[in-house]
């Protein structure tokens, strides 16, 4: 009989006695696999075992089925049980998700609860070879580098695969020998999804050319990861040189410039992540714009970026700074100066230093100060008519959501001035 020695050799290494451990089990082969060879090692080896199922809600009774069989096979061995569930289809419209992405962040966020809530320090799942070749062909149709050819990882903060040694083949050799049952999700058979072609057509040609396609296709993740890892600590050292500034992260345009490009793009990532405080939906296309911006030409050239993130460029720096929440409006007076933020702004009847205009107020006028909108305008004199402000910081030269260079030439918030007008 296959013993899976591979998994139970993964589970060794990483708990020792005194473990306790949460298996996420669907009640499908794979999961009840997993939950059975978990249970059985870890009480010869004093790791505690519980059970975590999640309902979809996409199936309706049978869902319900498969949630009853889990919680049913769990209380005949004795093994404690968590359920939860969640409405994949309201998440996916709501935040315009597929449902294979919304269906995976309920799913892994009440795994997380659940670990929490029964003591346990790492979360299981059954992910084996197979699917792991399935992830490698994917990315590989999407477009890929290394990380992505490099598979399904196997442990990756508390969540460890035992299984990614293992083949679909050998997990039901195993539930065949010791009478291991199972339910079987139905839309599994069906090919409405790119990850079911290629199981149920793709994989199998390449096992045609060679049996060992899958084993192959892991052996060759496993490389691909090494490397990657490699060139992600290539990237950490680089990205070790950025500075810390009040607005997020600074660092020299010539360290992204001089690096090979596997390890520049790898910096700007871990650039962006740290700014952003997370990695999730930074993209290739994100990555590209921060190193265009490093690479060009043109300073105080700036792009938006997800989650409030702004890259600029400066002379020889590149800047990734996070947007503020804007101060609330505040109340001034004709002669007052008042805090906003962190400015202090004044409204005097007495000239300013260079370019100043003198504005025409209705009596008893109710002025504050707000950051600027896109809809603000003025009419200076002279003018051909209102225009609005962000058109008017552009033709001075000046960011309108820094107000701070200089059109002539340029200087930023953290140099002096020049005499010039502002």
């Amino acid at each position: 009989m296959n013993d899976l020695k591979l998994a139970r050799d993964f589970l060794r290494a990483h708990f020792p006695a005194g473990s306790r451990v949460l298996c996420a089990v669907s009640g499908g082969l794979d999961s009840m696999c997993l939950l059975d060879l978990t249970a059985e090692w870890g009480s010869a080896h004093g790791v505690s075992v519980a059970a975590a199922h999640f309902n979809h809600q996409l199936r309706g009774e049978a869902a319900d089925r498969d949630e009853d069989f889990v919680r049913s096979f769990c209380a005949g061995r004795g093994i404690p049980f968590v359920s939860g569930s969640g409405d994949v289809r309201a998440l996916a419209e709501g935040e315009g998700l597929s449902i294979e992405e919304a269906a995976r962040r309920l799913r892994y966020d009440f795994l997380r609860r659940a670990a929490l809530e029964q003591g346990c320090t790492a979360i299981l799942t059954a992910h084996h070879a197979d699917d792991s070749a399935e992830t490698m062909l994917l990315n590989l149709l999407r477009g890929t580098g290394s990380r992505g050819l490099a598979g399904i990882p196997a442990e990756r903060e508390n969540l460890f695969r035992p299984f990614l040694g293992v083949t679909r083949a050998e997990l039901a050799d195993y539930a065949a020998a010791r009478g291991l049952p199972h339910v079987e999700d139905e839309t599994n058979q069906s090919d409405d999804a790119a990850r079911n072609v290629l199981r149920h057509q793709v994989l199998p040609v390449l096992r045609a050319l060679n049996p060992r396609a899958v084993e192959n296709m892991a052996r060759a993740a496993e490389i691909l990861a090494g490397e990657s890892r490699a060139l992600e600590a290539l990237a950490a050292r680089l990205a070790e040189q950025a500075k810390e500034t009040p607005e997020g992260l600074s660092i020299s345009c010539l360290v992204l410039t001089e690096a090979p490009e596997a390890v520049a793009e790898r910096t700007a990532l871990l650039l962006l992540a740290r700014a952003a405080g997370h990695r999730r939906d930074l993209t290739a296309a994100h990555v590209d714009v921060v190193l265009r911006l490093a690479r060009g030409t043109r300073t105080e050239s700036a792009v938006s970026l997800p989650y409030g993130l702004t890259a600029r460029r400066g002379r020889y720096t590149l800047y990734l700074e996070r947007t503020p929440a804007a101060p609330e409006e505040v109340p001034i007076r004709l002669g007052q100066r008042v805090a906003f933020g962190r400015w202090r702004v004044a409204l005097t009847d007495l000239p300013g230093r260079g370019t100043s205009y003198r504005l025409t107020l209705p009596p008893e006028a109710d002025l504050r100060v707000t950051a600027w909108r896109g809809s603000d305008r003025l009419t200076l004199p002279g003018g051909r008519g209102s225009r609005s402000l962000k058109r008017l910081c552009v033709d001075r030269g000046i960011p309108p959501e820094r107000g701070t260079a200089c059109r002539c030439c340029g200087w930023e918030r953290s140099r002096r001035p020049c005499r010039g007008s502002a």
